[in-house]
């Protein structure tokens, strides 16, 4: 595998490797060392308390839930679970980070060698996990509230994290953007983070070093921070593999560096030197235990999993007769997956099911902003306007029209059909009077489609449709159309 440059698409003789760390904030409502709300948002500096203010004399209580969460990531991932798991202290110094320290696991983490199967340029491909470890976030910086200074916002100090630390596995910026599309979906269906780049609950630093093609050995890397979106990491890999060849070639050294991505201007800068475990003089942290779980503890974890995401496109092939794509599609999130199975087993019809939650139902959930979940038509009513589809009452175009209004009045599709009188018209003679007056209206088509156009045949259906407010049966529209225009 080569290279491309970001800026020319130059192929090279360079392999990148990329390793990811990814930072899920758990789905607990509160810290994971207090009996604060973990809340986005708030006003700064009102979800906090000595614990962590990093007060003198106040000591973590670990929170269950976190722990439970932080299992199921693991096992979702694949990975082993470790019966004993010790908390450390990461030492620096930060403005936004209280106590000084960070309380972390180290040498002995919760889980280990996990596994991600995401779909690459190449096909299915894998990313090992190398550890998941369970943390405490630090504050915020805030740099544009106040002109001229920082200001530090701590709501966010405390709040409970899993770092999945991958292999460098990784080569091509495209690929890390479809590994970590694959992994947030794993985390909603597992239902431990809410996975919202643009809140924080999910951040992912990319360390990046390049190498000839064919070698082994790891070269010097540097390490990309601040990116809050999966086209940003996938940018900001293109540009930083393209600057270390740049570097190389020109016969330098890459320095082992912290950069950060300026989304707005699309550009990379230094942070600092880049640290190294060392640097961080990690010790056993003497308030805590070492955290103990039992094998009951982690098999009720594994039983409870859902179906993830990639079985569940994998069912929808082989069970419901979609194509790849459609299951992929239907299977992005754990709620649109939900809503689609509940359609299709009230209409027993997996494709027609297909074709409106991802074509109509989808367009209309955009447009108003929801999820499946509360989206304002239920998956029955939507079974009941398939079937009106289905049973020839209504037209498609009608259809169409028919589940905006039931958005729009809260109403059924049938009471909808009935007080509107959309039922399909399938009188022949009322039909054949729209065919006449649309004919009648179009002489110079007429002439060419007896004249060899017989792609005109769907121009008149239009029209024909059109006349009758999309309530006549396509089908004998058709019939009578094609009989009319005999020569």
């Amino acid at each position: 595998m080569c290279a491309r440059d970001g800026v020319e698409g130059v192929v090279t003789a360079w392999q990148p490797v990329v390793g990811i760390e990814v930072h899920a904030q758990l789905r607990t409502g509160r810290k994971l060392f207090c009996a604060d709300r973990a809340v986005f948002g708030a006003a700064p500096n009102t979800h906090v308390c000595p614990v962590c203010l990093g007060l003198p004399g106040a000591l973590p209580t670990l929170d269950a839930e976190a722990v439970r969460l932080a299992i199921r990531t693991a096992l979702a991932l694949e990975c082993t679970v470790h019966d004993r798991a010790v908390w450390a202290r990461k030492n620096y110094f930060y403005p936004d980070l209280p106590k000084g320290y960070q309380i972390t696991q180290f040498e002995e983490p919760l889980a280990t060698a996990g596994r991600v199967e995401y779909d690459s340029e190449d096909g299915p491909a894998v990313v090992r996990i190398h550890r998941i470890h369970m943390e405490e976030d630090a504050g915020k910086s805030v740099h544009d509230r106040i002109p001229g200074a920082t200001a530090v916002d701590l709501n966010r100090a405390g709040t409970p994290l899993v770092e999945i630390v991958t292999e460098p596995d990784l080569h091509e910026p495209a690929d890390v953007r479809a590994f970590l599309q694959a992994l947030k979906r794993i985390l909603e269906y597992a239902g431990v983070s809410n996975c919202s780049m643009e809140e924080g609950s999910l951040r992912a630093d990319a360390n990046i070093s390049i190498r000839r093609m064919g070698d082994t050995a790891l070269n010097t890397k540097t390490e990309i921070k601040n990116v809050n979106s999966f086209a940003g990491i996938e940018r900001a890999l293109q540009l930083e593999i393209a600057r270390q060849i740049r570097v190389i070639e020109a016969g330098a050294a890459v320095r082992s560096e912290t950069l950060l991505w300026d989304d707005h201007r699309g550009v990379l800068r230094p942070m600092r030197a880049k640290e190294e475990r060392h640097d961080y003089r990690y010790f056993a942290e003497p308030d805590l235990l070492p955290l103990r779980l039992s094998a009951d503890a982690i098999a009720s974890e594994r039983d409870a999993l859902p179906e993830l995401p990639r079985a569940r496109a994998t069912r929808f092939r082989e069970e419901l007769g979609l194509s790849a794509y459609d299951a992929d599609v239907l299977t992005q999130t754990a709620d649109g997956a939900d809503y689609f199975e509940a359609v299709t087993n009230g209409c027993h019809d997996a494709k027609s099911a297909a074709n409106w939650v991802m074509g109509p139902i989808q367009a209309l959930m955009k447009e108003q902003g929801s999820a499946a979940h509360d989206f304002g038509i239920r998956p029955h009513q939507i079974v009941e306007l398939i079937e009106l589809l289905n049973a020839g009452t209504i037209s498609d175009s009608v259809a169409k029209k028919v589940l905006r209004w039931m958005l729009e009045e809260s109403k059924a599709a049938g009471t909808i059909v009935s007080e509107r009188a959309l039922e399909q018209v399938r009188d022949t003679a009322l039909l054949m009077d729209w065919v006449d007056e649309v004919l009648a209206v179009h002489p110079d088509e007429v002439e060419r489609y007896r004249g060899g156009e017989a792609k005109l045949v769907g121009f008149f259906v239009g029209r024909v449709m059109g006349r009758s407010g999309g309530r006549a049966d396509p089908r004998l529209v058709n019939e009578l159309l094609l009989d009319r225009l005999k020569v």
